[in-house]
């Protein structure tokens, strides 16, 4: 039996959804740090021309800005959330969160590129502690029902929300204060939240000990590891180089040595069963595809906005910033949604929803389209947040409380490889297929629709008869 951190609840009924005063602050603090990790994913974004004159670092090396996040970011999710299970959540959360503002402190006051991108590696480090373990305080500590559900909708919509502001904060402080606030103010964002989850989180852990599945751990890391890497890289440099193939080739073969593993260990790191539960199968192949089409349809859409129609970064980010208002509004209203039709419902209308509207936006134009990009990815962005939380509900429910952790990594390990894989795969084609930019971004918004209508039918048919609440 897991340590008990719900909330109580009368015997055989349903928890209200509103929550106690004690309950928002564990609330706010868990949504707080997800939302520093979001931002982090955006803020430096536009900072990056800067950054490199500063710093000395060529065009062609400032992806190792946003890769040296990514690696540890993706590749440690699962270990980290299986440790927080069996050593407490709330103690690598706060390791995390430490972790997290020193690296962050590293990476503003950085006098070379070496120790910028270690700051930007221990950054990513702390948010493979922060996210996981974060998610399964939130899905311990709020019971399943109305409370989770509405948890889980305040955390996406932060999640988004900490996405979208990040590329307008990031262009407005890179221009008024310079790039190295951008990284200060994820430093100051730590020191408000680590004090508040110290006295506020309360200790979650499985009270038995089983040994940590180390053949397990190595492989799925190191696979992880490989296929982001080898991922991120063919976004700026293609498929063709000899290191992205080989890498991407170690990394599926390490994944499948790691399913090998898992299928014969006592104590395995991935519960094989949990792996063959509808509602995490599907729900994760919903989440991947929410998150890997929507990251390249912003991709492509900046490229649009600032080559095509000559928009400025600090204008681009304001056509973006229009899904921050949107989120606020769909993260109010899909826990209702959940409440009344269920939640793999809610993800299979979101995707065929985020589909619709994607595909409308295939009729930009080359002299103008602002308006229409702004109010179909802004539309597109509140079917996305439908499928963010609907899919994480429909993941976690039904997951007793000593596999949360793995559960709730297995969920940001699918947001995280979605995120890293949908730019090299298809973002890469807007600027090498056809005769102009214009038409290879109408291609990628044609294919990316297709993909998410298509994912969605058979995420439907896959939780076809599922109970109503999964």
């Amino acid at each position: 039996m897991v340590t008990d951190t719900s909330l109580p609840t009368s015997a055989g009924t349903v928890p209200p959804p509103r929550l106690a005063p004690r309950a928002r602050l564990i609330l706010f603090v868990l949504c707080a740090a997800q939302f520093m990790v979001a931002l982090d994913f955006s803020v430096l974004n536009v900072a990056l021309p800067d950054l490199g004159r500063d710093l000395g670092l060529s065009p062609s090396a400032l992806q190792w800005a946003v890769t040296a996040f990514a690696l540890p970011s993706g590749g440690f999710l699962l270990l980290f959330g299986r440790i927080a299970d069996l050593y407490g959540r709330r103690r690598l959360f706060l390791f995390g969160l430490a972790l997290f503002g020193a690296a962050s402190l590293l990476a503003t006051f950085a006098w070379d590129p070496a120790s910028f991108l270690a700051g930007r590696a221990l950054q990513g480090l702390g948010a493979a502690v922060i996210v996981p373990t974060g998610m399964s305080l939130l899905t311990t500590t709020f019971p399943e029902g109305p409370q989770r559900d509405r948890a889980l909708g305040i955390s996406g919509t932060l999640l988004s929300l900490g996405f979208t502001i990040g590329m307008v904060l990031g262009g407005v402080m890179t221009d008024t204060l310079g790039w190295r606030s951008t990284m200060g103010l994820l430093a100051l964002f730590t020191l408000v939240v680590l004090p508040l989850a110290l006295r506020l989180l309360p200790e979650s852990r499985t009270p038995e000990r089983p040994r940590l599945d180390i053949p397990g751990a190595v492989s799925v890391t190191g696979g992880l590891l490989a296929v982001i890497y080898a991922l991120s890289t063919a976004a700026d440099r293609g498929f063709g180089g000899t290191d992205v193939l080989l890498t991407l080739v170690a990394g599926i073969a390490l994944l499948i040595v790691f399913a090998v593993v898992e299928s014969r260990s006592d104590a395995p790191l991935v519960s094989l069963p949990m792996l063959r539960r509808r509602t995490v199968a599907f729900g994760n192949l919903g989440g991947f595809v929410t998150f890997s089409m929507m990251s390249t349809v912003v991709f492509v859409l900046t490229l649009y906005l600032q080559e095509t129609l000559g928009l400025s970064a600090f204008a681009t980010g304001l056509v973006f910033g229009v899904q921050g208002v949107v989120s606020v509004f769909a993260g109010s209203l899909v826990p209702k949604v959940i409440g009344r039709i269920g939640a793999h419902r809610t993800l299979v209308y979101s995707l065929l929803g985020q589909g619709v509207f994607v595909a409308a936006l295939v009729g930009v134009g080359a002299e103008s389209g602002a308006l229409l990009a702004g109010i179909g990815v802004s539309l597109a962005s509140m079917c996305h947040l439908g499928a963010i939380i609907s899919y994480g509900v429909t993941v976690t429910s039904g997951v007793p409380d000593g596999e949360q952790g793995l559960a709730t990594g297995l969920v940001t390990t699918t947001q995280q490889v979605g995120i890293t894989v949908g730019i090299p795969l298809l973002g890469v084609l807007a600027t090498t297929t056809g005769t102009s930019l214009l038409e290879g971004v109408r291609l990628v918004l044609a294919i990316d629709a297709g993909l998410v209508v298509a994912v969605a039918l058979l995420v439907g048919a896959g939780l076809r008869g599922a109970a109503r609440r999964v």
